[in-house]
C-alpha cells in the first residue's frame, strides 16, 4: 500500500528542543526534528509522564464506573478509575494507588490489559490499562477537586452506554470493549 511502508525501529533524530511551559502535571517543548521519512519539521509536544486505567471487576462480572466533572470537557463524565502516574512510581503502583485513592477499593490480583497513546499527534502521555480482580471494600481518599459519583454495571449495559454516548471518554471506552472482546468472552 503506498505511504504505508515500515520503518522497523528507525527513529527520529531529535535536533533542538525548547521549554516553552513547564507546568505541575505536564511540559510543553518546540522540537526541531529530522523524521524516519527524511523530513525536517518543528512540533509542540506536551511532555506527560503517563497515566494509569483501572477495570474494576467483581466476581459476578459486573464493572465499576465512575462519574466526575471534566473541566476541559466542559461535562460530567462516566469513566472508569484512571490517574497520573507520578514520576517515582510504576504504572501497576500508580493503578493501584488510584483504585484505592478514588474508590477505596483494593485488588487482590491487578494485570496489565492493554496500554494506549490518546492522542499521539502532540501528547507524548501513555496510558496503561489494567484489570483489578478480588476486589475488597474501603474508604475512598480523592483528591481535593474529585467529586465521584459511582455506579456498578453488567458488562453489557456498559457497552450499552459506549454504543448510545453514554460513556464518551476513550480510555474507558477501550478499556470495556478491550475486556469484552478479549478476556471476558474467553471465559464463556
Amino acid at each position: 500500500m503506498p505511504g504505508n511502508k515500515s520503518k522497523g525501529a528507525v527513529k527520529a533524530k531529535l535536533l533542538s528542543s525548547e521549554t516553552i511551559y513547564d507546568g505541575r502535571i505536564f511540559k510543553i517543548t518546540r522540537d526541531r526534528v529530522d523524521e524516519p521519512s527524511g523530513l525536517r519539521i518543528t512540533k509542540e509536544v506536551v511532555r506527560h509522564p503517563g497515566a494509569v486505567v483501572v477495570l474494576p471487576v467483581f466476581p459476578d462480572g459486573r464493572i465499576l464506573l465512575i462519574r466526575q466533572y471534566r473541566h476541559a470537557a466542559d461535562q460530567y463524565l462516566w469513566e472508569l478509575v484512571a490517574g497520573r502516574k507520578e514520576p517515582d512510581e510504576s504504572f501497576a503502583t500508580g493503578a493501584a494507588r488510584e483504585l484505592k485513592e478514588e474508590t477505596g477499593y483494593t485488588a487482590r490480583k491487578m494485570r496489565k490489559l492493554t496500554e494506549v497513546y490518546p492522542s499521539p499527534g502532540f501528547l507524548t502521555e501513555k496510558m496503561e490499562i489494567f484489570l483489578a480482580q478480588g476486589l475488597t471494600a474501603g474508604e475512598a481518599n480523592p483528591e481535593d477537586d474529585e467529586k465521584i459519583e459511582y455506579k456498578i454495571v453488567t458488562l453489557k449495559e456498559a457497552e450499552r452506554w459506549i454504543r448510545t454516548g453514554k460513556i464518551r471518554d476513550a480510555k474507558t471506552a477501550t478499556g470495556i470493549l478491550f475486556y469484552a472482546r478479549f478476556v471476558a468472552n474467553n471465559k464463556r
